[in-house]
């Protein structure tokens, strides 16, 4: 198959690229891309640690074929910190110890990240929903839910 031409906004810059028409979004984000933030998982939608930000919304990379990211505003883990510094979410994961071994914090990451876009001030259930999307095999979640309510907290105060 003829590789077809995809251009789109990928943490604040404009970026092309040549893809397979059935190459999968997360794989033209690490290896065409660079950037490898965003975690290839499980490939069948379940983990989130291929979570990314899609016009506003939370997406698992590994369920979205790169041709459909054409024109979109796509946001990474890359993408969070600025020049001023970490974002309010990436700072709660570390206050709050909201990771152990790594392997899903990019996509919690960015789902904390639209989810407290979508709801500034959630309660403990609420996050735990707005997060269940995204798995996680050794915290057991307490200190992701605190690291969100954290951020939200600092989100507020901003």
């Amino acid at each position: 198959m003829a590789k077809q031409h995809v251009s789109f906004n990928l943490n604040g810059k404009h970026v092309d690229a040549l893809v397979e028409p059935r190459e999968l979004l997360v794989h033209t984000i690490r290896e065409t891309l660079s950037l490898t933030g965003t975690h290839i998982g499980c490939e069948s939608s379940h983990c989130g640690a291929c979570t990314v930000d899609l016009d506003g919304k939370s997406v698992k990379s590994c369920t979205v074929l790169a041709v459909q990211a054409d024109g979109a505003e796509l946001k990474t883990v890359e993408g969070l910190a600025d020049a001023d510094g970490l974002h309010a979410v990436q700072q709660a994961f570390i206050e709050e110890h909201g990771l152990q071994c790594g392997f899903c914090t990019p996509g919690m990451l960015i789902r904390a990240y639209r989810f407290l876009q979508e709801n500034p001030n959630p309660t403990e259930e609420e996050i735990r929903w707005g997060m269940s999307g995204n798995l996680c095999r050794c915290t057991g979640y307490q200190n992701i839910v605190k690291a969100v309510q954290t951020a939200a907290q600092t989100l507020q105060q901003a």
